[in-house]
């Protein structure tokens, strides 16, 4: 064994091409995880965070913002959609414990101010610790105070409420833009209260309260979650999380096959070192015991590399995600050692099982057998790799079959299956790179002069091993590009077809925020002539599923009449005319969807109902809610109007009118095209960066990998290259043929990569079809062709750039080079 041993260790020299390799390619992976994996990490908890409206309020009561179903399983909860104000009768009791302020939060829309403005009663300001910075409190319904020094004292705004003027300002604390109206005139514009403060003994308040549902006593840090959005951190992690998941799964993956490849082909380029140590009476065990050593080596060192590269690399991927919006200002990387350790020994052990698979058959091989094939791959593929690959093709191609067609749509399922077909693929690439290296060179060798087609194809044919590892991290790039871009783009396309085969509605009115259209705004609306009008809320409906599911369902709010006449619902049964208040439009997911069958709902305010069941909606692509009436949706404000245009109406006139009713508002006025393509646009912004952050980290991977696996395959070549330099070709023409084969492999595994995105997304579009939903198929071509034209430049100069030092030479060097 030690014989065999310095034997291996005296190739290192001429190796070395092909450790760095396999080096760089661990290092990079497991920086990789280790910067994923950290920043997972960080992606588990939020950082304490202090109230802010009301830091100075002793005692805030908030009303129920919580439903609470009992099962048999326990309580489960929901966020309701419209909180719940505090009972008159409560506030009457507490007002004899104390003083109470009541607080009301409002939109409020002025010209030349800033978009997010929100209107207070001027009393509550002083739970937020604001003083008067400059002028005075308001007195009247027509003055106000505002925060920061957008406005200076004496200015006039307009807003919808009317013109007010500034009569005082506060310094700006950082979390709103607010504007202060007396008591009164917030009463008036704000009539519903859904919490107080009260300045009385938290005891007392909590005694005053007892036995009133859902009705919260807050105090010290506590009182935060009276602060608007106090779930904002919770949901940001959980985006962030959910980001850092399916980054760090598809990272993962593109990490642990890239080595795994890697490290196989670095031990397939050694059968020719192996011939000889088995004529030389190396025994299979010695020689397997020699590469295991060898990768346990290179393997620890180059994860330690990974490690400290990753751990550098983790605040920087931080601070892009803070710059770019997709991570709160707070998110920072924290101090955890476990994704050290994780990406350490994962990259430990996929260089040793890489290393092992390969060296297995090397250790097989008798010794004549070993040199032969060391020349040409006469047997590239073995029975365990091709039931592997049959096996993972099955399942990738069965799996969806037995599975619901609505969960071929989640993220989760068109991220992952993709990985399942690039690995069968991989395993079945030797058998096939022969007829895919034919078709690609069939045409060029038939009618270009010279042979450097022909020798294309016999060089990419007998290396089928070399021409599989080069392709390998082509497959991926463009795999992974075509499958997560395009499934992304058909769904957009697939749900902007779904939303326009929807509305009957000429044109869409939305206001320019939350608040929705006031009355004023939809009276001027209705009075235009020539509209139909049908003005409909956002709201939600809750439901317990198999007893023991509570379930929150979107709902949209909207008279039957009105929406008959501008949507065309995808119904499966019933009618959108039989929609009254005592029904209810549901769809194909609820676990109650026949006509005329009651069904225990709760509605956005938690009141308890039992409804019937006037029609059902197909499944779609899932963003098909439910329908209710306005009188189960108390309080919702009205934040889109369909107009439809009655018989002889004119569209231009209906259109200025309509422009015209809104303009008080801020709202808009849009066509049903423009308004589609602006509610479904092909990503916004936080999506795009997010598959850049997906795709981009592991893109860079694959290209870093394809030039270090296109030198590996170069450097091995020196004896290939010195025969075609004996039999007369010049260093130009060996340096084409050079790039011209590496051109090639890169064809072939776009071809590959290729084949694995059209199959996902056929299933994808068979999943839509089994929806009733619109099936367009959109295959990102831009972006593969930008995909695998990079792969092409990269591949053709690592290629030449290797070879160039070796042809350099005379033939005859050349000759004498050792392999």
């Amino acid at each position: 064994m030690l014989s065999v041993a310095l034997q291996a260790l005296h190739t290192l020299r001429a190796r070395r091409t092909t450790l760095v390799g396999s080096f760089t390619a661990l290092a990079l992976g497991v920086a990789l995880l280790t910067v994923m994996g950290l920043a997972l990490a960080s992606s588990l908890e939020a950082p304490p965070r202090a109230p802010e409206r009301f830091v100075a309020a002793p005692v805030v009561v908030k009303g129920a913002d919580t439903l609470r179903v009992s099962t048999p399983i326990g309580t489960r909860t929901q966020p309701l959609a419209r909180p719940r104000a505090v009972p008159a009768a409560v506030v009457t009791e507490l007002r004899q414990l104390g003083r109470v302020t009541l607080d009301r939060t409002f939109a409020v829309r002025a010209e030349n101010a800033p978009g997010d403005l929100v209107g207070h009663p001027w009393p509550v300001a002083a739970f937020a610790s604001y003083e008067i910075a400059s002028g005075r409190a308001p007195r009247t319904d027509r003055e106000v105070v505002v925060t920061g020094s957008w406005a200076e004292p004496g200015r006039t705004l307009r807003t919808e409420h009317g013109d007010v003027t500034v009569v005082g300002t506060v310094a700006d604390r950082g979390f709103e833009h607010a504007v202060f109206y007396t008591a009164a005139r917030a009463a008036r514009l704000a009539p519903r209260s859904t919490q107080l403060v009260v300045a009385a003994r938290p005891a007392a308040v909590r005694n005053a309260v007892r036995g009133v549902p859902g009705v919260q006593v807050l105090t010290g840090d506590g009182r935060r979650l009276a602060d608007p959005d106090p779930d904002r951190d919770r949901e940001a992690l959980t985006a962030l999380n959910a980001l850092f998941g399916t980054a760090g799964g598809v990272t993962a993956f593109v990490s642990v096959f890239v080595v795994a490849s890697t490290f196989a082909f670095a031990v397939a380029q050694r059968r020719r070192e192996f011939g000889l140590l088995r004529t030389a009476g190396a025994t299979p065990g010695q020689l397997r015991g020699t590469v295991l050593a060898e990768a346990l080596l290179v393997g620890a060192l180059a994860s330690a590399a990974g490690c400290a590269l990753g751990g550098y690399g983790a605040p920087r991927l931080a601070r892009w995600t803070v710059d770019g919006g997709l991570a709160p200002g707070w998110f920072r990387i924290g101090a955890r050692t476990w994704p050290y350790g994780a990406a350490f020994s994962a990259g430990l052990l996929v260089a040793l099982l890489g290393a092992a698979a390969a060296s297995w058959r090397a250790g097989r091989t008798g010794p004549a057998e070993a040199l032969r094939e060391a020349d040409v791959d006469s047997r590239p593929m073995t029975r365990g790799r091709r039931l592997c690959g049959a096996g993972l093709l099955v399942t990738a191609a069965v799996l969806p079959l037995l599975d619901d067609p609505g969960d071929l749509l989640h993220r989760k399922t068109y991220v992952s299956r993709p990985m399942v077909l690039i690995t069968a693929v991989a395993l079945l690439s030797p058998v096939l790179v022969r007829p895919l290296v034919g078709l690609l060179t069939r045409a060029p060798a038939a009618r270009l002069p010279g042979a450097t087609w022909l020798l294309v194809r016999e060089h990419a044919v007998a290396g089928v091993r070399r021409t599989a590892a080069v392709a390998a991290p082509v497959l991926v790039t463009v795999a992974l590009t075509g499958s997560l871009l395009g499934a992304t783009a058909t769904l957009n396309a697939a749900r902007a077809a779904e939303t326009r085969d929807r509305t009957t509605a000429a044109f869409v009115l939305t206001p320019p925020d939350d608040a929705g259209f006031d009355a004023a705004t939809l009276r001027a609306a209705r009075a235009v002539p020539g509209a139909e009008v049908s003005g409909t809320s956002a709201s939600a409906v809750y439901v317990l599923e198999d007893g023991v599911a509570l379930v929150r369902s979107e709902a949209r709010a909207a008279d039957p009449a009105a929406l008959a006449a501008t949507a065309r619902l995808p119904l499966a049964a019933g009618r959108t005319a039989d929609l009254d208040d005592g029904s209810i439009i549901v769809n194909e997911e609820w676990e109650r969807h026949t006509v005329g069958q009651r069904v225990r709902v709760w509605l956005g305010d938690g009141t308890r109902r039992t409804l019937r069941v006037a029609a059902v909606l197909r499944t779609g692509t899932g963003d098909n809610g439910v329908y209710i009436t306005p009188a189960n949706a108390s309080g919702a404000a009205v934040d889109r109007v369909d107009v439809a245009l009655r018989d002889g109406a004119d569209a231009g006139a209906v259109a200025a009118g309509l422009r015209k009713a809104v303009r008080a508002s801020g709202g808009r006025v849009r066509t049903a095209d423009q308004w589609v393509a602006a509610a479904h646009p092909q990503s916004d912004r936080t999506t795009r960066l997010g598959l850049l952050l997906v795709l981009g980290i592991a893109l860079v991977y694959t290209g870093i990998s394809l030039v270090n696996t296109t030198v590996m395959a170069t450097a091995d070549r020196g004896r290939e290259l010195a025969a075609l330099r004996l039999a007369g070709a010049t260093r130009a023409q060996v340096l084409r043929l050079v790039g011209t084969e590496a051109v090639t492999v890169v064809a072939v595994g776009a071809l590959l990569g290729l084949l694995v995105a059209v199959v996902e997304l056929a299933g994808m579009r068979q999943a839509l079809r089994l929806l009733s939903a619109p099936d367009p198929v959109r295959l990102p071509w831009p972006a593969l062709g930008a995909a695998t034209g990079a792969c092409a430049v990269l591949a053709a100069t690592a290629a030449v750039a290797t070879a160039w030092p070796a042809v350099r030479r005379g033939a005859a060097e050349l000759a004498g080079l050792r392999q």
